[in-house]
């Protein structure tokens, strides 16, 4: 999401609606209790019969631009572009000098392009609406009769209303704005809607804040930001499209940075304007001079810009688009921005973590152990209570934990246990503590987290009831072992603790210390099955795999070997540290494996790899993961990630398996194949048509071609396109990363593009010696208009393949319909009495074979050019 310079109260808010900001202030001056009874609902939470009604009062909780577009927006935003717009134009200039046939030729052809873009893009937008309502965004919130009584329970996100209290924790979204009831080292990024880059510390005491901005206001969060980590409790005071994030929607919507595929369209679209504005004045000015009659030169000039625009462009282009997401929809895959399947099929850098991934994301706790490697019934409970009273985000380390049900039993938990304090997780500290008071009344400090992190604030051991100094020799061999089992598979997870003598209610970072190390937890996550296959799938397609994980190397190491991925030199976050970022990119492209590495380490080799001309995808569904997701060309999540990791991302997978993935890069692949067919085709055909218009106005004492014919000839032409994204794609063109190339475009349509104006150059020939059509204007131009219209729509099937067509290479059936259609009907019209509205006249049977060894010639010459040029610049 784009980062907007802070915003004023006044900005943020409607402008005449001053009294909305007011109320938060007013709110955050009360006390949490005060604050409740405000908006009529109690601390305990509403009803949910409350709910009910409230949810009818205020409607649901989602922002405009989260809103499917009407029909009228989406037929909108097919029409809004500037070749549409150089058409109407020139439609209503044509309307203006009395040419009433061209005026609707014209907006017939904007019409087909917008229409078949707009019918494929809205079936896409319903499949992927179904698809969306499979990945559910829940809040935790309290109502009675919701959930047990008293506790937090899920809810559909949009069933937010004003009064709910809520409970957030690290990776939520913050769901409405909300007035803060409860708080525990809970760090906010607000950047959003702030701009400010760091996370911010909030409070649930009341507060006032001088000068009135409400994003300054301590005990108050908003919709669109996220939690970094600690936790809260939250009444929700605004939803929907009433909060700040919900009113400047539009202004917030994300605006990437164009890829490198939308700036070659832009280019190529303007190259052929450029086109259109030297060459429509010359030709204007030429059929004048040598005709004298400046009304039919500037209709012919009018329409030659017609001939020119690659007004299928937009429509070639969106059905393409939509076309792959309603593929990759069939197979469960949720493309949020269409321009991402694009993305996906150029990249050639696919960074992930390697949980889910590569392993079954199926963890299961395997061994709990004192210091000398045997199994310890206490270090189960310590754990199991740690991950019992933490009231964070809990992972899948936590539910393997607590699959151990039978501990609630065993300790009692219900008989003089009860949570004290919490000092949450953070990815620096990389480990998390409960303060527990235990049966007998003494407060215990119950912490768990990456062995080395907790190496460091244990001074002590314990083992068999006796505690004692840890010294050298004892870390060497409590490191040996946690090797052991990391060379196992195992990922291996540090417990300790410190009884707390004085007896106080808030406990900080700075109590991390001093602690006895307990043993460990061992859990085992199996790898994949599919995982080598798909690795060895992506290989092929030219697609090279990047670890980047935050475990440690020798699990990493073992992982990657009984996958089959050659971890090779492993690149630490610790050597990453004192790297710069020139020598860290140059690491990084031929680095396989990144290890230990924090969420601000992983955005920053993504970054560096992008920096070196990579297009590069991010696969990842945790906390830390959201700013690597960010910062990557192509940011893929799943439906179960946590909330920030689904925001930051393009494409969901509602199966996390790189196979899935690897059918999304084919989809994306064929997108940009099926689309470039129609670049090439347009850039060389028009190339060839200037030459062949400016010379034929030079020394023919007629026009070329009527106004009208040309205008026939473009949208018969543009109807036989409209196929083009239904159409196969050559094996070879998807087996390697396709990247947009405007220097191979630009040699393509030199190469091609004056073959096609020899043959018109042939054409008339044959039209004024063979048929003597000096001064049969007529036969003429009913002669070209054939000629024309054949090679432009049987070309395609040349320019669509590297290979030799219909022999190697077969175009879609539709493809080959609609190019039958068009054929016969340039064929046919001469004889039929729309031919004869049209100005045209039959032609002689000479004309036929003529036109036919024409035609094959040109294919054959056509051909023989194309597999020059790919066997020198490639397609």
């Amino acid at each position: 999401m784009q980062l907007l310079s802070r915003l004023s109260p006044t900005e943020a808010s409607h402008k005449g609606e001053p009294g909305q900001t007011q109320e938060l202030l007013q709110l955050a001056r009360l006390s949490p209790e005060d604050a409740c009874t405000s908006v009529g609902s109690p601390l305990a939470g509403l009803s949910g019969q409350e709910a009910q009604v409230r949810l009818k009062r205020y409607g649901a909780n989602v922002v405009t631009r989260e809103q499917r577009p009407s029909i009228a927006k989406e037929l909108w935003g097919r029409a809004y572009n500037p070749l549409n717009g150089l058409l109407i134009t020139l439609a209503g200039v044509s309307y203006a000098v009395g040419d009433v046939r061209a005026a609707v030729v014209i907006l017939v052809m904007v019409l087909l392009a917008i229409g078949t873009s707009f019918v494929q893009e809205h079936r896409s937008n319903k499949a992927a609406a179904r698809l969306r309502s499979m990945v559910k965004t829940t809040a935790s919130v309290r109502r009675s009769g919701v959930g047990k009584q008293g506790e937090f329970a899920e809810v559909p996100l949009d069933t937010l209303v004003p009064g709910d209290v809520v409970s957030v924790s690290a990776g939520d979204m913050i769901p409405a704005d909300l007035r803060l009831l409860e708080a525990k080292d809970l760090f906010i990024n607000q950047s959003a809607m702030t701009g400010e880059a760091m996370p911010i510390e909030k409070f649930s005491a009341p507060s006032d804040v001088a000068g009135g901005d409400p994003f300054d206001l301590p005990n108050m969060c908003f919709m669109g930001a996220n939690v970094v980590s600690g936790y809260g409790n939250g009444l929700v005071v605004r939803t929907g499209s009433r909060t700040f994030f919900g009113e400047l929607a539009d202004q917030m919507a994300e605006r990437r940075p164009p890829t490198a595929f939308d700036k070659g369209v832009k280019r190529f679209t303007w190259l052929m304007i450029r086109f259109i504005v030297v060459m429509v004045p010359l030709v204007f000015l030429i059929n004048g001079v040598t005709k004298h009659d400046w009304l039919q030169a500037l209709l012919f000039a009018m329409a030659i810009a017609v001939g020119l625009t690659p007004e299928m462009l937009p429509m070639i282009v969106t059905v393409n688009l939509a076309k792959g997401a309603s593929a990759m929809a069939r197979v469960k895959v949720i493309v949020k921005r269409l321009n991402a399947i694009q993305n996906l099929g150029a990249m050639d850098v696919l960074c992930t973590d390697k949980t889910g991934t590569l392993t079954q994301d199926r963890i299961i706790l395997k061994r709990h152990l004192d210091l000398h490697g045997n199994e310890s019934d206490r270090v189960l409970q310590y754990a199991w209570l740690n991950s019992h009273f933490q009231s964070g985000l809990k992972n899948l380390l936590d539910v393997a934990v607590l699959e151990h049900a039978e501990m609630h039993q065993v300790l009692g938990i219900d008989k003089g246990y009860a949570k004290v304090d919490e000092i949450p997780f953070d990815f620096a500290r990389r480990r998390l503590s409960v303060v527990v008071s235990v049966p007998d009344g003494r407060h215990v400090l119950i912490c768990k987290g990456e062995v080395e992190e907790m190496f460091a604030v244990c001074p002590n051991y314990e083992w068999d009831s006796q505690v004692g100094p840890l010294d050298e020799t004892h870390f060497a061999a409590a490191k040996q072992e946690t090797n052991d089992l990391n060379a196992d598979g195992f990922r291996v997870v540090a417990v300790a603790y410190k009884e707390v003598p004085e007896v106080k209610t808030a406990y900080s970072v700075a109590d991390e210390s001093g602690l006895t190390l307990l043993g460990y937890i061992a859990f085992l996550d199996p790898p994949k099955d599919s995982a080598r296959e798909a690795l060895k799938a992506l290989a092929n397609k030219g697609v090279t795999v990047k670890i980047l994980t935050g475990d440690n190397e020798v699990i990493t190491r073992k992982v990657c070997k009984e996958v089959g991925l050659d971890a090779g030199s492993v690149l630490l976050g610790g050597q990453i540290e004192t790297m710069s970022d020139e020598v860290l990119a140059e690491a990084a492209d031929r680095t396989s494996v990144f290890a230990k590495l924090t969420p601000a380490q992983k955005e920053r080799v993504v970054r560096l790899l992008r920096g070196r001309k990579h297009v590069v995808g991010f696969l990842g569904d945790g906390i830390n993961d959201s700013p690597a997701l960010k910062a990557a060309d192509v940011g893929v999540s799943v439906d179960t990630a946590v909330d920030i990791a689904k925001e930051a991302a393009d494409i969901i997978l509602l199966e996390k398996s790189l196979l899935v993935l690897q059918q999304g890069v084919v989809e994306g692949r064929k997108v940009f194949g099926n689309i470039t067919k129609y670049i090439r085709m347009g850039a060389s055909s028009n190339f060839g048509n200037m030459f062949s218009v400016l010379g034929a106005s030079m020394f023919l004492p007629f026009l070329p071609m009527a106004p009208i014919q040309v205008l026939t000839n473009n949208l018969l032409y543009d109807f036989s396109q409209t196929t083009i994204p239904t159409d196969n794609v050559d094996e070879s063109d998807v087996q390697k990363p396709r990247q947009w190339d405007i220097g191979n475009i630009f040699k393509f349509m030199v190469t091609i593009g004056p073959i096609s104006s020899l043959f018109d150059y042939a054409t008339y020939a044959m039209m004024l010696f063979v048929f003597d059509a000096w001064h049969d204007p007529s036969l003429f131009q009913t002669g070209w208009f054939v000629e024309s219209l054949l090679t432009q729509t049987l070309i395609i099937h040349v320019i669509r393949t590297a290979k030799v067509p219909f022999i190697q290479s077969r175009a879609s059936a539709a493809l080959m319909t609609t190019t039958a259609i068009i054929c016969l009907i340039g064929i046919v019209l001469p004889y039929t009495r729309v031919g004869h509205i049209l100005g045209f006249r039959p032609l002689p049977w000479a004309y036929w074979p003529l036109l036919a060894a024409m035609l094959a010639v040109y294919a054959v010459l056509t051909q023989w050019a194309k597999m020059h040029f790919v066997r020198r610049w490639g397609m």
